[in-house]
């Protein structure tokens, strides 16, 4: 595994001194019209908690930018950010709270933040820009379990990163202001899933080469999949819908 992330980084700074990127600076913000979907499962020490997501239409807020640079050995950098919430029905005991025979709701809002390392492998050549890299998602998630008698309430957080391989193809398309982008960020490891998927169409209103706004429709895809030994809950939740944004480009 090292000798191929060895072989992977070597062969990335290799093609992007070959093709030398310029400097630019892009940012965006936007709403994605998403709705969550799945459950979740705690089972730590005999418990027997359950969720299950209502499936209640959302729409959130995102931000995102890019710096380029022309320094080929060191990494360009894409940071996102992102707010998810759902809420549903929860049974059974968890960590530590036990809702009984009765049924509760439950909500959590789940921030991410994604610090994207990356590399130009091809750099608007022939009209195609290719970006090979790695996404570090920092997920800072809360949730509280609404008071309903006999249950008191109760409310916890938690904060994890999830590494992910990340690839971006974006084309423009000739003698137009239109881009088609797509990205996905993966990673799988036993019985785990995350990935993060984007497809969308941009159009640039070309005012003056110093100042480029630009208007960005697509849809996005998020599923975290997360059975693994050393964690208590098990997820199996997923988020997808369109998202409507501005861009601007300096």
């Amino acid at each position: 595994m090292k000798k191929l992330l060895f072989t992977f980084a070597s062969g990335a700074v290799l093609a992007s001194g070959v093709m030398a990127d310029f400097t630019r600076v892009e940012m965006g913000a936007g709403a994605w019209m998403q709705t969550p979907k799945g459950s979740a499962t705690y089972t730590d020490g005999g418990a027997d908690g359950s969720y299950t997501s209502s499936e209640n239409d959302k729409s959130e807020t995102y931000i995102w930018a890019l710096i380029k640079h022309p320094i080929p050995v060191l990494p360009n950098l894409r940071l996102e950010y992102v707010t998810l919430e759902d809420s549903g029905v929860a049974s059974g005991t968890f960590k530590d709270f036990d809702i009984g025979a009765a049924t509760t709701t439950l909500s959590y809002d789940m921030k991410q933040y994604d610090i994207i390392p990356y590399y130009n492998i091809l750099d608007n050549t022939a009209w195609i820009t290719l970006d090979l890299g790695l996404d570090i998602k920092i997920v800072d998630a809360s949730y509280t379990a609404a008071p309903s008698a006999p249950f008191t309430g109760y409310s916890d957080s938690v904060t994890f990163a999830v590494p992910l391989l990340y690839v971006r193809a974006r084309v423009e398309i000739p003698a137009t202001d239109i881009g088609l982008e797509a990205d996905v960020k993966y990673v799988t490891t036993g019985d785990s899933t995350v990935y993060d998927v984007r497809a969308k169409v941009d159009y640039t209103f070309d005012f003056t080469p110093a100042f480029q706004p630009a208007l960005e429709v697509g849809y996005r895809v998020q599923k975290l999949d997360i059975d693994e030994s050393g964690v208590d809950a098990k997820l199996d939740i997923d988020f997808s819908g369109l998202y409507v944004g501005l861009m601007l480009r300096f």
